[in-house]
């Protein structure tokens, strides 16, 4: 089962992939822990993404494409993968289709995880985390018990991320309607797309998502 989870920053893309992960067996791919482990493992395809990046340039989808498909040929992707930031274009989309299909593999779901807006700003910006042990809060949703000391370790230091404040975040979501969102109509065509609440409770969620990889 191979599966790309669709949805602006915020909206539980990850918290979902893991869930998934560790539900069905499936690997979660991210295309940047890939770029690294094969930059670190010295493959050829990593070499080539090694002389790009110490250029300072972006790494191409061509070789973006080439880590991904000697990933997909490794011993522990035989139960498939869920595709983690990528595709974000409609010509990487097109890139992955033509892989699979090269590989004898298809693309089972696609899900949207639809999520409003200004749902979205109130769930990032609100976001903070222990800086001793990384234990996630919010100042809605999910306070510590006392108030700045973590409920995990003790520790009294919290941090947010930079880019978790109102100005960043609603840059991050108009480049997402930009360069991503046309992804749904894509695989809308395709006939592989399908829709959750991506705003609903975080165990709604996981069961919308697990009905529609079981139909």
């Amino acid at each position: 089962m191979n599966l790309i989870l669709l949805g602006p920053p915020g909206a539980g893309k990850g918290t979902q992939a893991r869930l998934l992960v560790e539900s069905r067996g499936l690997v979660q791919l991210s295309t940047g822990d890939m770029l690294r482990a094969a930059v670190a493992a010295g493959t050829e395809v990593g070499k080539k993404a090694k002389t790009i990046m110490d250029r300072g340039d972006l790494v191409t989808d061509e070789v973006v494409i080439g880590i991904i498909s000697d990933r997909l040929d490794e011993p522990d992707m035989k139960g498939g993968a869920i595709f983690d930031g990528f595709p974000r274009t409609l010509a990487q989309a097109d890139a992955l289709a033509e892989l699979l299909e090269r590989k004898g593999l298809t693309l089972d779901s696609v899900i949207e995880m639809r999520s409003d807006d200004e749902v979205l700003v109130e769930r990032v910006t609100g976001r903070f985390t222990c800086a001793g042990c990384g234990e996630g809060y919010h100042r809605s949703f999910k306070k510590p018990a006392k108030e700045g000391v973590c409920d995990k370790c003790g520790e009294s230091k919290m941090v947010q991320r930079a880019d978790d404040n109102e100005e960043s975040f609603r840059t991050r979501l108009l480049n997402y309607y930009k360069d991503t969102s046309p992804l749904v109509g894509y695989y809308h065509a395709k006939g592989s797309l399908r829709s959750v609440d991506g705003t609903a409770e975080i165990d709604d969620v996981t069961k919308q998502i697990n009905a529609v990889v079981t139909a």
